[in-house]
């Protein structure tokens, strides 16, 4: 069965952090890339940041030097450290294959940076 299970989100101050996990079913992780993807209110779901099975990373423009993505390989889990957070990181996040699967996509972790 696919499964993706994201956790972690919450309210943060701009300049907080937050660490999110996205535990995924073997199928999808154990040879794929995995991706952290976002959806902000009235926009479309965007790539965040990739790993690939070898650790090789890749980060959108907005969030390099903010953001660290990570797996571990064993656990079948992908993380996403997020630092010096500002209001327009706002969205829900979610976790999937890179590229996406579609159609297979978890609930997602809400994220709201706001004073």
């Amino acid at each position: 069965q696919v499964q993706l299970v994201e956790s972690g989100g919450g309210l943060v101050q701009p300049g907080g952090s937050l660490r999110l996990s996205c535990a995924a079913s073997g199928s999808i992780f154990r040879f794929n890339a995995m991706g952290w993807y976002r959806q902000a209110p009235g926009k479309e779901r965007e790539l965040v940041a990739r790993i690939t099975t070898r650790g090789s990373t890749y980060y959108a423009d907005s969030v390099k030097g903010r953001f660290t993505i990570s797996r571990d390989n064993a656990k079948n889990t992908v993380y996403l450290q997020m630092n010096s957070l500002k209001p327009e990181d706002t969205a829900v996040y979610y976790c999937n294959r890179f590229p996406a699967l579609t159609g297979v996509w978890g609930q997602g972790a809400l994220v709201t940076v706001s004073s």
